[in-house]
This record gives C-alpha cells, structure tokens and sequence, in this order.
C-alpha cells in the first residue's frame, strides 16, 4: 500500500505543555518519553521544585519527574518557540458570583500569541462551555492558519488505577488534513492507547463538562439522604447497604465536593445555557445540596461544643478529597477556618497529606502524639493514613467521634 505521507516531508512534532498543574504535569511526563517537550508554567516556584524533582501535589514521585536531555521544565515563553503542537492545561474557575473566569485561558493564549506559527496545532485540555474553544481561536489566532483541538481532561487526582495512560481519552479537532490527524494521533498515543475520536469539538467539549455535573449532582443527592436519616435517626450505612441490592442502583459516596471541577464546572454549562435564553432548573440543584452539607457538619460541630464539656476539637482532613494535598474549593479546610475563628483555641487541624506551606499557612498540625488530649474528633477527609491511624482509636472510643469516618467517601 502506498504511503499517504512521504517520511521525508514529515515536520518533526515539538510539543509545549502549558500549565504543569494536575492536568498538565501527567501530560507532560508521558509526551516527554517519545517527543521534545517544553513544560511551562507560569509560577517560577513550581518550576523550581519540578527541576528539583519536587512534586508538591505529591502525585508523582522524584525518578517519575526526571527528564531526558531534549526536554525541560521552564518558566521562559521563549522556550515555546521552537514548539509546533500545544497543549493548554490551566485551571478555569469561576468569580466569586459564579460566572466563568477565563483569565486563566486568555492569558494563555495571549501568551501563545507571541510565539506561534501558521500550521502550528493548539489543543486544549481545560474543561470549558460548548464553543468556547472555537471562539478563543477566532479571538487570538484570527490571523494564523492554526489548527484547533480540543481534548477534555479525565485526571482523577489521587487514583492509582484509573490514571491518564489508562483512561479512554476523548480526541476532537477540526482539521481534515491528513498530515495534522497523523500528528495528533502521535502525540496523544504517547500520553494512552485508548483514543475516543470525536468528530465535534463541540460534542467534546459538552460531555466532558456533563461528566463532572453528572457526578456532582449524584452526590448531592447521596449527602441528602445522609442529612435525612440523621434527621431521622435512622442508620445510613444500613440504608445504602439494603438499597444496593437492586441491580440498578447506582452507588456514591457522601462527602464534602471541592475541588477545581464539581463546584465549578455546573456554572459553566449554566452560564452557556443562560446566555442562549434556557432556564436550566436541574444542573445546578447538585451545588446547592452539596454546599449545605458543609453548613450542616458545621452546625454539627457546633452542637457538641455547646452541649458538651468539650475543650479540645481535632478535625481531621482539611484538603478537599481523600489522599489528594490540593486545597482548592476545601470544604473541610473551610470549616476548620470559620470554626477557628469563632472558637479559637478550642480547634485544631491535623492533615499529613498536604504540603509543609499549607500546613504552616493555616496552622494544621501534621504531626501528632497524643490523641486522647482530644475531647472530639471529627473526620472531615478519610485520607488512607489518616484513617489508618486513627482507627483503632475510633474502635475504641466512637463516643469521642463525630461519626463521619464511615459516611464520607
């Protein structure tokens, strides 16, 4: 069979990773074993640590964050100049009335700006609205013959098995040249096998923002069961235990959702759908549920101080999910803070998960001797560690706990 493309007409794959956070790094550490990759960030601290083989989210360890001679960490824009494919990883969050911060993407961009070239391919892996992707190429690349991509990150922050090389990886760009399909299948078969092509940077775009609301509202409703049969002074744990018999019953845990993808993405379809004149009534309904539950397990802390003889509070686990140091969205890191203001040296923090600064930042301990100084404990964070160790504890003297170590997941 003849070859579509001459090997000798073939322009070598130079790839920028921008933005070297929970998406970008694992990115960046898988293309850097087959091309010559540039990692860049903008914080000249966390390129510091990489180049020390630090990682402070603590996701990979010091050999993983070695390079080869041809790639670099750097926190140099000129360094992307030799780049031809870029890939986009910065964090999209929302303001503080819950519309889109694009900053983030648009500094990006601007950045990009400087130093690309026509045919060049910008992928984008930042979890965004419906056409978004299509407008930021109109907005900041209207002049360069470009190509577009759009991959929607699955990193899972934490999980050892489902990881970026064994994840389904969905893949959509809106060229038809041969040439440029080639490129992007190389590259991102260097990061998995399991490739997803999607034939709409669109479609792409909207299952991946569906997938996190999916899973926000389902634990939504699962913290208000929780909150229910509290009420009710019935057993959860039992509860779910009988219902999960059904075949069809799906199963999540409770727990306090943070992070940088639950408690935002929902806004972000919303305020898509707001803009084309719908009414979303639904998507949302996961957010208000889940930020009650902090108000209710802060409400619950406060009840046992004002019922009980108690001096000393130790909270344990103030990241925002079990075994992952990011403090981003923190419910638990929330509630340790406003249960400290107002009850000062009545509350303590103990978390061994997040990093030396946090910990210094927030005074939470992350050391600790003696337990039975405590008069009540209340897991917020099952971390493996924190749960290993404190368990026979708990076996033991469950009168001391609030009993959130077997609800949260």
């Amino acid at each position: 069979m003849k070859k579509l493309i001459n090997k000798k007409e073939e322009k070598k794959i130079n790839v920028g990773v921008i933005g070297l956070g929970y998406v970008g790094l694992p990115i960046f550490l898988c293309i850097k074993n087959k091309f010559e990759t540039v990692g860049f960030d903008i914080n000249s601290e966390r390129i510091r640590e990489l180049n020390n083989y630090i990682d402070r989210n603590k996701e990979f360890k010091k050999h993983e964050l070695k390079l080869k001679k041809k790639s670099k960490y750097s926190n140099d824009y000129n360094e992307l100049k030799k780049c031809n494919f870029y890939i986009i990883s910065v964090p999209t969050p929302v303001f503080k009335n819950k519309k889109p911060d694009l900053r983030p993407l648009y500094n990006a961009c601007n950045l990009l700006k400087k130093v690309i070239n026509n045919e060049d391919i910008i992928f984008f892996e930042s979890t965004v609205f419906p056409g978004l992707t299509r407008s930021l190429k109109i907005k900041f690349f209207g002049d360069k013959k470009i190509h577009l991509g759009y991959s929607p990150e699955r990193i899972n922050p934490g999980d050892k098995i489902n990881t970026v090389k064994t994840i389904k990886k969905i893949v959509a760009f809106d060229s038809k040249s041969l040439k440029v399909k080639k490129a992007v299948l190389d590259v991102y078969k260097s990061i998995t096998k399991n490739i997803i092509l999607s034939n709409s940077v669109e479609n792409a775009e909207m299952s991946k923002v569906i997938e996190n609301i999916q899973r926000d509202i389902n634990i939504a409703f699962m913290n208000e069961i929780l909150m229910v049969c509290k009420k009710l002074k019935l057993d959860f744990i039992e509860v779910i235990k009988l219902a999960k018999t059904k075949w069809n019953f799906l199963s999540f845990s409770p727990g306090l959702v943070g992070g940088h993808c639950l408690p935002v993405d929902p806004f972000y379809l919303y305020h898509l759908a707001k803009k084309n004149n719908y009414n979303a009534k639904f998507m949302l309904s996961g957010r208000l549920v889940n930020d009650q539950l902090s108000d209710y397990v802060e409400d619950e802390i406060k009840n046992q101080i004002n019922s009980k003889k108690i001096k000393k509070i130790l909270i344990l686990g103030v990241s925002y999910k079990a075994n992952v140091a990011d403090l981003r969205n923190s419910l638990a890191l929330q509630i340790y803070l406003k249960l400290k203001k107002k009850f000062k040296n009545k509350i303590f923090a103990f978390d061994t998960v997040i990093d030396k600064n946090s910990a210094q930042k927030f005074k939470i301990y992350q050391k600790i001797s003696k337990i039975n100084n405590y008069d009540l404990i209340v897991p917020l964070v099952n971390h493996t560690d924190l749960k290993n160790r404190f368990l026979s504890n708990y076996i033991l003297r469950k009168d001391r706990y609030l009993d959130f170590f077997n609800y949260f997941g």
